[in-house]
């Protein structure tokens, strides 16, 4: 590995798993808060820059706010369009930047197809006309597509769509509902739809979100028996099973509103019937601010029954996309870890995320050191300007790693240049 990325576990706010104690004692304390909105530019004269042994490449652009794409077993790739539509008391001239950077407007709500079997490979809509999209399942001739307010089962016999789709279940969607976006995954059986419902507020100092949201769910095929398999998680995103031992881990966003360096966003094994704190504590022992006023009582429970997250990642870094790399023509060691995509934020005064990180794994836990795999986002630092926001990450049948750029409207292709 070249010295452009070399691990940054100490560049990553120094926060390394050696037990718990140490781990919660690097927690910053709260401080000021930062808003700081890049500047998108042309990603044309971007050069990104990925982990030596692999080459990465633009595979199609020109798409309207790609978020996050799942691979069918003829390769093809069906990529969800969305995009947030709604900021509550956001002033104008931040809604106007937003806007301008293809964060802020009207969702394309949409499925496209990528026909992976023509060369250059071809963009097509799939499906229109639905309500901020964004997981997506194939199973059993069926694809599950994961709106913002519901789940929808479409007939896609021979990988085809070939009819119209049923809702399954309704989904938590507000108001408000700022994190909106529901990703969902199969359990290992096949048999249970695991769903990703992120809180509708920051903290709820206001006493208002539903109490199965900042959740994950647990449903069957057809919708039913719904149950809360996780809880106390602000808004878990990127799913995946990590193949050593078959557990299950998330990507987490964690609360806005206390500081530029706390607390850190996260990537944590998922424990069924597990709590993991929000909102009324953080990394277990930190107690939030918001509801040591409002809710002490609660606050001491929380600290009791929280589980503590395995790795802290960057505050406001926004980690979104997880895979665990089946280790299909790649190095064996990238088997052996997690790669987390995070798509950055705007809370720090010192642009935060903008990457994909690669995690190595030893005995079904993250050692510690994060290496970084995927750069090059940020155009210029000290003028704010980037290139792109990357967002989902999947695998494709032959091993290679498909990641979505939102902002900069294209899918990245990622190949091993080393013949495993």
């Amino acid at each position: 590995m070249n010295k452009n990325f070399k691990n940054i576990a100490a560049l990553l706010t120094l926060f390394v798993l050696i037990n718990e104690d140490s781990f919660a004692a690097k927690i910053p304390d709260p401080g000021p808060s930062v808003m700081r909105l890049p500047v998108l530019i042309d990603n044309k004269e971007s050069k990104l820059m990925v982990a030596e042994e692999f080459e990465v490449l633009t595979l199609i652009d020109g798409l309207d706010s790609p978020r996050w794409p799942i691979v069918l077993p003829n390769g093809n790739i069906l990529i969800s369009g969305s995009k947030t539509e709604a900021l509550p008391n956001m002033p104008k001239e931040t809604i106007r930047l937003l806007t301008d950077m293809n964060i802020f407007g009207k969702s394309p709500n949409t499925v496209i197809e990528i026909n992976m079997n023509v060369e250059p490979p071809m963009a097509n809509n799939l499906i229109q006309g639905l309500n901020q999209p964004f997981g997506m399942i194939y199973i059993n001739e069926s694809l599950y597509v994961a709106n913002t307010d519901s789940i929808i089962r479409y007939p896609f016999k021979n990988l085809t769509l070939s009819g119209r789709g049923e809702k399954i279940i309704d989904l938590p969607s507000g108001p408000p509902n700022n994190h909106w976006t529901r990703n969902i995954v199969l359990n290992e059986e096949e048999e249970k739809i695991l769903i990703t419902v992120g809180s509708g507020t920051n903290v709820n100092a206001e006493g208002v979100d539903e109490t199965d949201r900042a959740a994950i769910w647990e449903i069957n095929l057809d919708g039913s028996q719904k149950r809360i398999y996780a809880s106390g998680l602000r808004n878990p995103v990127g799913l995946d099973f990590y193949s050593g031992n078959g557990s299950l881990w998330t990507t987490v966003n964690e609360r806005d509103g206390i500081g530029e360096f706390t607390p850190p966003d996260y990537l944590t094994e998922v424990k069924e019937g597990a709590f993991y704190g929000w909102p009324y504590v953080y990394f277990k022992d930190y107690a939030d601010p918001e509801h040591v006023k409002l809710n002490p009582m609660k606050v001491k429970a929380a600290k009791e029954v929280s589980l503590l997250p395995d790795l802290p990642l960057d505050a406001h870094s926004v980690p979104l996309g997880l895979l665990f790399h089946s280790g299909k023509n790649i190095n064996a060691r990238y088997k052996d870890g997690a790669f987390v995509v995070r798509r950055g934020g705007v809370s720090t005064s010192k642009l935060t995320g903008y990457d994909v990180l690669f995690i190595p794994f030893m005995d079904g836990k993250p050692t510690g050191v994060i290496e970084k795999f995927l750069s090059g986002f940020i155009a210029s630092e000290d003028k704010g300007e980037i290139y792109g926001r990357p967002v989902g990450i999947t695998e494709g049948v032959d091993g290679s790693i498909f990641i979505t750029d939102d902002v900069g409207e294209r899918l990245l292709v990622i190949r091993s240049k080393v013949d495993e």
